[in-house]
């Protein structure tokens, strides 16, 4: 792969140019539209780990993104300036930086309600779908877009059919944003065979159309049918997310009690060693421990960020070629492997496990079960021809204008339901399932 290629400013949609602004490049205009949408704002409302809880220090998918974000842009700031020589003459440091960091504010946008527990909700309720014969009607590939579902293949629709120009490019985000989005860039046919975790894919059989598209404008080599090396920037936004992950989760773990300061204090001392700011030097025994996680983060971020902007440039030829193995903080050195590494054991180990979370999860299975349900059910219904019951021409009417049409295929039709309901946020899903079942609350 080639960087003159790789960031390039032209943009997803028909005939659309991408003409420059004082003060702003193509690349910001890409930050400024996932900013301002819909799906955008609506991750404020959208678990990260734990419930949307009433401590507003726990993180939601919105904060969490923005934290990526500021993470990302200060990793590809660093790259550009260490690979400026490199870059083609449109595209300076900051503009790298923007890339990367337009990629994290992006990167969970097509997570539904509830997290991860949504994600495993969704597959398990098609499981069940399959079993009763519902998705007979589509091909094996359709199939496994369903039983697979995953937030990153409906980011990407989000991103490239969605929002803004619905179904002519969505955002029309520039090219080079796109790539280093697509952390997955093949569809599901691959979703358990290239080495990550199960489930994972980027793009649904629908929007393969789009994929090719931007994997012939990037140059993104081929590996096998449906299935693209990635951007080498996906590596950085992949970085932030993990080390925004580590950290934060502890955290919030420690604003939920199910950690004790000491342990985290110890695991991020480790690694930053003497460089200490002075600012936590001067704290006293009378100081908060969430100012003191905040300035002891500050520095650990800071060296974690060193690290993994030091591992993407050591291993450049292998990023160009496509055939890195693993991710960047497997190729980080000493401490801060270590801390990405123990961080995470540590979440597993006493935050995963949390009671309340456990609840949460539980409750996510019900709730869109009864979503699930009462949409799919209409579309099947509407599939089948014959006159749609009452109810399912009331639930029809719920999608407005982007309710399927009768004469679609029957994935089509699931897909604008996965979408309205992806879309959803955590409370708006619990609420409409309540109305649905007829449990709402007397006004």
């Amino acid at each position: 792969m080639d960087w003159h290629t790789l960031l390039t400013r032209e943009r997803l949609g028909k005939a659309v140019r991408s003409t420059e602004e004082l003060g702003r490049s193509p690349f910001h205009k890409d930050h400024d539209r996932i900013i301002f949408s819909g799906a955008f704002r609506r991750l404020g409302r959208k678990t990260q780990v734990h419930p949307v809880s009433s401590n507003d220090h726990i993180h939601t998918r919105l904060t969490h993104s923005l934290e990526v974000s500021c993470v990302g842009r200060s990793l590809g700031m660093r790259v550009g300036e260490t690979l400026r020589g490199a870059l083609p003459e449109w595209c300076s440091p900051g503009d790298l930086g923007v890339i990367v960091q337009s990629a994290c504010l992006a990167h969970d946008i097509g997570n539904p309600p509830f997290g991860h527990s949504g994600e495993d909700a969704i597959r398990h309720w098609f499981q069940q779908a399959a079993n009763r014969g519902w998705l007979d009607a589509m091909s094996q590939a359709e199939q496994a877009d369903f039983l697979n579902f995953e937030g990153n293949a409906q980011g990407f629709r989000v991103l490239t059919q969605l929002e803004y120009h619905q179904f002519d490019g969505g955002t029309r985000l520039t090219y080079a944003t796109l790539g280093t989005y697509l952390k997955y860039p093949w569809t599901s046919r691959h979703a358990e065979a290239k080495g990550y975790k199960k489930h994972k894919f980027g793009c649904y059989q629908n929007d393969l159309p789009l994929l090719e598209q931007i994997a012939q404008r990037l140059e993104l080599p081929l590996l096998e049918d449906q299935c693209w090396a990635r951007h080498p920037l996906v590596y950085l936004m992949e970085a932030a997310d993990d080390i925004c992950y580590g950290l934060i989760d502890l955290e919030d773990g420690l604003e939920m009690d199910l950690l004790d300061y000491v342990e985290v204090e110890a695991l991020l001392l480790d690694l930053v060693g003497d460089d200490l700011p002075e600012t936590y030097r001067q704290l006293g025994p009378a100081d908060s421990r969430r100012r003191k996680l905040a300035i002891l983060r500050g520095k650990a971020i800071e060296h974690l960020t060193n690290a993994a902007a030091g591992a993407f440039v050591e291993q450049q030829q292998a990023l160009l070629e496509g055939c890195l193995q693993g991710d960047l903080v497997e190729h980080m050195h000493g401490r801060a492997k270590t801390c990405v590494l123990r961080a995470k054991a540590l979440a597993r180990e006493k935050i995963f496990q949390d009671k309340r979370k456990t609840l949460h999860e539980i409750g996510a299975y019900t709730t869109l079960e009864i979503l699930l349900n009462a949409f799919c059910g209409a579309a099947l219904e509407q599939h089948h021809g014959g006159t749609l019951s009452f109810k399912n021409r009331r639930i029809l009417d719920l999608l407005g204008n982007n309710c399927p049409d009768p004469a679609w295929p029957l994935y089509s039709s699931f897909l604008r339901m996965i979408d309205f309901i992806a879309g959803m946020t955590d409370s708006y899903a619990t609420e409409m399932a309540c109305e649905m079942t007829g449990r709402s609350s007397p006004v």
